[in-house]
């Protein structure tokens, strides 16, 4: 099935690894020019640009389509701006913005120091909200449509049951606002979705299944923890005109866990 995305912008924040770089290179795959967002940080001890460059070079030798890594902090107003506009210089105005970026600390809800619980909402939800409301305002400017793939979890309906309610807070947030924004925006050609990815195999959860798989996969009908890739295959579609009929609405791609 053509996807029709050859030749379209993506921008993917939090695309240097784990779930990130997996629709990077599903988008790569389908002919996309990809903006590679990574959090460069010294002050906390985080720089993820040699793993952004790395996956420039990948995508461009498989794929031989353009890439670009671009250093941002998703809850900083200044950086997102600077972000697209760069993006628009160096790869054209962007089609497509997938909000994959997060963070997934852990302390039950007594024990979150309240700077943690706004941090959480700071990178997870502001962030998805300071990208979009950038793409809408161009799209709009420029009178013409474009796709936004939002990336939620199960625990936006179901709650954590493992010491992430900030998380699950966050989630549920994006939800909410993805529907809203969705609302607005269909009118003009705008699409925004979400997908809820189960358990999936990347570096941020790499310590919690190293410390036990089976509690998880009682929980999953289908009996796996999913690979990146079944979380990316869904994503890309929903970037696609193949999706074009779809609105607000939040796929579950956790294994048959959700169920919605």
């Amino acid at each position: 099935m053509d996807l029709h995305l050859s030749g379209k912008t993506a921008i993917v924040t939090g695309g240097s690894r784990g779930l990130g770089r997996a629709i990077c290179e599903g988008l790569a795959a389908e002919g996309c020019q990809v903006v590679i967002n990574f959090l460069r940080d010294p002050q906390r001890g985080i720089d993820l640009s040699d793993e952004a460059e790395a996956l420039v070079a990948r995508l461009g030798d498989e794929y031989r389509t353009r890439a670009v890594a671009m250093a941002a902090d998703v809850s900083r107003a200044d950086q997102v701006d600077r972000m697209f506009s760069r993006t628009c210089r160096e790869l054209g105005p962007p089609d497509i913005l997938v909000n994959n970026a997060g963070i997934w600390p852990t302390a039950l809800a007594h024990e979150i120091d309240p700077l943690e619980f706004e941090q959480v909402l700071r990178v997870n939800l502001l962030g998805a909200f300071l990208t979009c409301r950038t793409a809408v305002r161009g799209w709009m400017d420029a009178d013409r449509g474009g796709r936004i793939v939002n990336i939620t979890s199960p625990a936006a309906f179901q709650g954590s049951t493992t010491g992430h309610a900030h998380y699950a807070a966050s989630k549920a947030g994006l939800v909410s606002f993805s529907i809203s924004l969705a609302r607005e925006v269909a009118s003009r050609g705008i699409h925004v979705n979400l997908v809820a990815p189960g358990m999936t195999r990347t570096e941020m959860s790499r310590a919690t299944l190293a410390r036990g798989e089976q509690p998880y996969l009682d929980r999953i009908p289908l009996r796996r923890i999913a690979e990146p890739s079944d979380i990316a295959d869904v994503v890309v579609f929903l970037a696609s005109d193949r999706a074009g009929y779809m609105t607000g609405a939040t796929v579950d791609v956790t294994g048959g866990m959700l169920m919605r």
